[in-house]
């Protein structure tokens, strides 16, 4: 089984071609921002990191910004520095440059402000997707593809209906030699024995167990619980009591496949193949940031309550669980499964369903949120203060 996809020089595949424009610091936001507005074919990460952090966040930062440029959705980069952030600029030039992409990079303050720094930063953009236009989709195997998940604005019907279905093409692509990555550290609470219980080994096992504690750890930290946090007001509007029931909805997405192992925030995925978790927040900025960071070409995005949001590089395709979401908001969801719920077809028929367009989307066709750009729900989860 195939799809069409853009070979990287690196051997990677993507879904998407574009020129990304990554700001280094959020002082360099505006810049990055007004050279996209000026040139069609890239997409930017407007963040809100890069200084006045620790040491571990600022690497955080320039590791997760490296993993954006190394994504295989884009074809070549442009780094806009401010020219005196914390961030490594010139780590992420040589780091991504080893991708095989072409990377340029300008300094805000060398080129004596924002207006000069705009003009010059459209002409460099201008001049790459020019380059990348000229790259050809051709046919690649399914086991080159890397498919994020996650489940938000979540309600009864996602662990019963949309969550099954992601776990249906997750198991699928698995069993055909590709790789899926799911995290929400938070919403494996009181799950995460059954997940534990699938880990290849015991130290991937122990490794769960771990990042579970480490946050709930970290929640304690300032003398409260999840409560009010997680499960979120709408969740429970949605009918789900407790952040425990929440995660046996939330882990179905998984499917049924063995762990393979525990992949860092900002970490990459290279060779690995199957399933993985990766260590992350719920909220959709930050994890949809960590996921795009794996290399993922793709993300299926579970929701009951109707979450329409994508991310700028990585499509982002909408399960819908609950029935009447769909009706009210079909413009911004793209697979009903709330059909499910009706009793009009099963989990495999939408699971299959699900699965035709995770190939489409991965040979071209947009997404519902690609195609009405609500597509900038990016930051960088830190673990310090802002000092």
């Amino acid at each position: 089984m195939e799809f069409m996809g853009y070979v990287r020089p690196d051997g990677r595949v993507g879904a998407r071609n574009y020129v990304a424009v990554i700001p280094s610091v959020t002082c360099a936001n505006d810049v990055a921002a007004a050279i996209c507005r000026q040139v069609m074919g890239t997409v930017t990460y407007l963040h809100h990191q890069g200084c006045c952090q620790l040491p571990p966040d600022l690497e955080r930062v320039t590791d997760a910004l490296i993993s954006l440029g190394c994504s295989p959705n884009s074809a070549a980069v442009l780094i806009v520095s401010l020219g005196c952030e914390g961030t490594d600029h010139e780590r992420m030039v040589k780091e991504i440059s080893a991708t095989g992409k072409h990377v340029e990079i300008i300094h805000i303050q060398e080129l004596g402000g924002v207006s000069k720094a705009i003009q010059a930063g459209t002409d460099i953009a201008r001049r790459l997707v020019i380059e990348a236009s000229g790259i050809q989709r051709q046919p690649v195997d399914v086991s080159n593809i890397v498919m994020s998940i996650k489940c938000g604005g979540s309600d009864t019907t996602s662990g019963m209906a949309s969550n099954c279905v992601i776990g249906y093409v997750a198991d699928k692509l698995v069993d055909l030699g590709a790789t899926v990555i799911f995290g929400e550290t938070t919403e494996f609470i009181g799950g995460e024995h059954l997940l534990a219980r699938r880990a290849v080994t015991k130290e991937v096992g122990d490794k769960i167990f771990q990042i579970v504690n480490d946050m709930e750890t970290r929640a304690k930290s300032l003398g409260c619980d999840m409560r009010k946090g997680q499960p979120t007001p709408g969740n429970i509007a949605g009918g789900l009591s407790s952040i425990e029931e929440k995660s046996l909805g939330a882990i179905m997405k998984s499917g049924s496949r063995p762990i393979q192992g525990v992949l860092e925030y900002t970490q990459q995925v290279t060779n690995q193949k199957g399933l993985w978790i990766k260590d992350t927040p719920g909220r959709e900025p930050e994890i949809l940031t960590g996921m795009a960071c794996t290399g993922a070409q793709v993300m299926m995005f579970s929701t009951g309550r109707g979450a329409p949001q994508g991310f700028p590089s990585m499509p982002v395709i909408k399960i819908c669980g609950n029935p009447n979401t769909y009706e009210n908001m079909k413009e911004d969801m793209d697979v009903n499964a709330g059909l499910i719920i009706t009793g009009e077809k099963t989990i495999e028929e939408v699971g299959e369903e699900a699965f035709a367009k995770l190939i489409r989307t991965l040979s071209g066709e947009m997404t519902k949120n690609e195609a009405i750009q609500y597509v900038t729900s990016i930051d960088i989860q830190c673990l310090g203060p802002v000092i």
